[in-house]
Order: C-alpha cells, then structure tokens, then sequence
C-alpha cells in the first residue's frame, strides 16, 4: 500500500536473513508497528544547525538492516511495515508539514502503532498533531539536550507548536543541557504545562495518552557524534536504551519518533547505530505490552 505523498524506503539492496530487518512486511494486513521516513532537514537550516538529518531515515535503515537478530531468544518482534518515505517540497516547510500529517493519518487508519525517523526535529510537530487526532489532548515525553519551544520557525518549535495548537497539554523533558538552553524559553516552558525532568522512573509519567520523541543529540558525542547540534556532556546509551524501552511496553506511549539523526558528521556510521540500537529496544518492549 502506498500512503499519500510517499515513496519506498531506501534499504540495501540484500537484507542479511539473520538481520531484524529480514524481517520487514510490505503492506499493513497484520502488522503492528509502521515506520515513515521523513527525510527533510529544512527546519535544522533555518535554525542554523549542522545539515543533514535528512539522510538520516537512510542511515538508520542501513543501520538496521546489519544489527538486530530475526529471532531474538526470550521474545518475538512486533510485526513491522516499512510505509516509506514523505516525498518533503524543498524549501516549503509548511507544505512538507502537511504531507507529514496526512501520511500520519493515513498509517494509522491502517490499525498500526506509527513510528517516525527523521529528519529534523520540526518534524515532530506534524506527526504528532496527526496522532492528537485520535488521542486528544497528549501528553509529551521527549529526550532532547535542547527545549525546542521557540517562537520561530525551524527545528527549534516543535514543542511550543504542539501546545499553542493544542495537540498536547503538557510536556516533560529529559536530558536537558542547561548550559544550551535560554532564560526566556526555559520560562516559556515552565508556564505553559512543562516539567524539565531527571534521569529516573517514577509511578506518573505517563498518566494519559503520550507521545515519546528522541532527538539523538540527548547521547553524549563520544556516542553520537553525527547529529544536528552535538553534545559534549549528555547521557551513555545504556541510559537511553532503559528510557526508551520503558516506553515501548507502556500502553500509554501512542507513537514514537527518532529524530536530528546526522550522517554526514558521523564517524564509523556510530550514531547511526546507537540510532538502530533504539529502535530496537522501543520494539522489544513493545513486544511486552501483548502481556
């Protein structure tokens, strides 16, 4: 099935067998989970961050197609749809946002749990407002060293945009990196439903419907150097993994996304990787949630 305003995604050309990816089905019927690409990096140049997150849909599909075993030993894989690619207009960020909504809708009319992979963080702003058509008003989870609630256009709105449409009520945001972050956004924040949370679980946070977004640039850069804005002082994978995973299993989580993924400043295809590495974990708790 093709969505509107899409192409097929850009995978290797042979899919290992061993490889989660083999794994792939090529329509909706059946399936659990649908990825989109949105391969568009627009927003992180009007921003003025380091272009070229829209190769990251690519990357991460190269990524995954070389990690991820087929039959993991103590749990299945949800079953996947790779819906492809948003064909994004160069230079008209409010016509790509459009498409990235009416695809959205479109998958999940489909019955499937949508999972995006970026592009720039913009981009969570269309996707999300998509999913707020059925779970309305939601709850944000987003891991992201920045707050991204600016007034003006680009990477940096998502969030503000969310609220201001009334798509989401509140938000909550771990990884923060205060030293990157203004006065004047932080208390923009704070009043309008925001909580900058820490490293740790707690019994409410995810009390109703919620999206969950991660913006790569939340790793620090010794792991994940190919991002839009690198981090030197932000969170190990193994802390990330545990995050993402709790989401995956939780009811609540009604979509996903992975965002500001950058291959042209990524050394050794790392973040790529790490990138890869929290698919899968979302993947593996959801794989849970059938219990």
């Amino acid at each position: 099935m093709q969505l509107p305003h899409t192409r097929p995604g850009n995978w290797p050309t042979k899919l290992a067998e061993s490889k989660l990816a083999s794994r792939l089905k090529p329509s909706p019927e059946g399936c659990q989970i649908g990825l989109i690409g949105i391969p568009d990096d627009t927003g992180v140049k009007l921003n003025h961050g380091r272009p070229g997150a829209a190769q990251g849909p690519d990357a991460l599909r190269a990524a995954l197609a070389r990690y991820g075993v087929a039959e993991p030993h103590d749990w299945a894989w949800p079953s996947i749809w790779d819906a492809g690619d948003v064909e994004v207009v160069p230079g008209d960020l409010e016509e790509t946002h459009e498409r990235v909504t009416n695809a959205t809708l479109a998958m999940i009319e489909q019955g499937v749990f949508p999972i995006m992979l970026g592009g720039g963080h913009d981009l969570t702003f269309p996707f999300v407002r998509a999913v707020a058509e059925f779970h309305k008003p939601m709850h944000g989870i987003y891991f992201d060293a920045h707050l991204d609630v600016r007034e003006e256009t680009g990477s940096g709105m998502p969030f503000r945009r969310l609220i201001e449409s009334g798509a989401a009520d509140s938000l909550r945001v771990h990884g923060l990196d205060p030293y990157a972050n203004t006065r004047e956004h932080i208390d923009w924040f704070k009043n309008n439903g925001g909580c900058i949370a820490g490293r740790t679980h707690d019994d409410d946070w995810l009390a109703q419907p919620t999206f969950v977004s991660l913006d790569m640039d939340v790793f620090d850069s010794a792991f994940a150097p190919g991002v839009s804005a690198h981090n030197p002082c932000g969170w190990s994978p193994s802390l990330g993994e545990q995050w993402v995973f709790q989401a995956g299993r939780h009811k609540q989580v009604k979509c996903f996304d992975i965002m500001e993924l950058s291959p042209p400043h990524d050394q050794d295809g790392r973040t790529a990787r790490l990138a890869a590495r929290m698919l899968l974990a979302f993947l593996r708790g959801f794989s849970e949630r059938r219990s």
